[in-house]
């Protein structure tokens, strides 16, 4: 059974910089993501990556900010977050797929995962 589970998150001032982590554990995934949700919208695809040929998506709204990156062995995925903006305040969700919903739906949709973490928070003064 696979688990994925989040940790790094916290509370920062606009401008500043905080790196999420995601263990990885019990399976061979295709593709994993960063999701997050605000109070009171919907949850949405961050930032994803193909594990197979480390290719890499992002939202409109974090594209030069934030990067995402997995260790060589594949078995933590990164988030790291510049420049935060006080709107990025939300929960922070790791989400990984060993199926071929990545293929299908692409990795910034939710419908493409079947782990998913617990979640951290991350809050952004301005």
């Amino acid at each position: 059974q696979g688990q994925v589970r989040e940790s790094g998150g916290g509370s920062v001032k606009a401008g500043e910089s905080l790196r999420l982590s995601c263990a990885a554990s019990g399976n061979s995934f295709k593709c994993m993501a960063w999701f997050r949700q605000a109070p009171g919208k919907g949850r949405e695809g961050v930032a994803g990556i193909l594990i197979g040929n480390g290719s890499t998506t992002y939202a409109d709204s974090v594209k030069g900010r934030f990067t995402i990156s997995k260790d060589s062995a594949g078995n933590t995925l990164y988030l790291q977050m510049n420049t935060l903006k006080p709107e990025d305040t939300a929960v922070y969700y790791c989400a990984a797929s060993t199926n071929i919903g990545c293929t299908i739906y692409g990795p910034l949709s939710r419908s493409a995962h079947n782990f998913w973490g617990q979640g951290t928070q991350v809050t952004v003064s301005s």
